[in-house]
């Protein structure tokens, strides 16, 4: 069986940066009928992530680090990302 595009990004996440906290959430309901969003869902998604590796790395950084782990799930099924990134640092 395999994994939800939900499930594959959280491995990918917890193997890339050893999350504190992370949580994804499939806002993909929210938009049925828009561009991009596919009838079966997991196309759209908030992620909530800490994580110690991201420590001394700008927001932008954090971004582009998490994009690149998710490269592949961004150029298929996934159509829009909300990222919600903090060091244990980040107040």
């Amino acid at each position: 069986m395999t994994d939800s595009v939900a499930e594959t990004m959280k491995k990918k996440l917890e193997a890339a940066f050893a999350p504190a906290e992370l949580e994804i959430i499939d806002d993909s309901h929210r938009h049925a009928g828009h561009a991009g969003a596919r009838p079966e869902g997991e196309s759209h998604f908030t992620i909530h992530m800490t994580s110690a590796r991201f420590q001394g790395l700008s927001r932008v950084a954090r971004h582009q680090a998490v994009h690149k782990v998710l490269a592949t799930e961004l150029a298929g099924p996934v159509h829009a990302l909300s990222l919600n990134l903090k060091s244990d640092q980040t107040p």
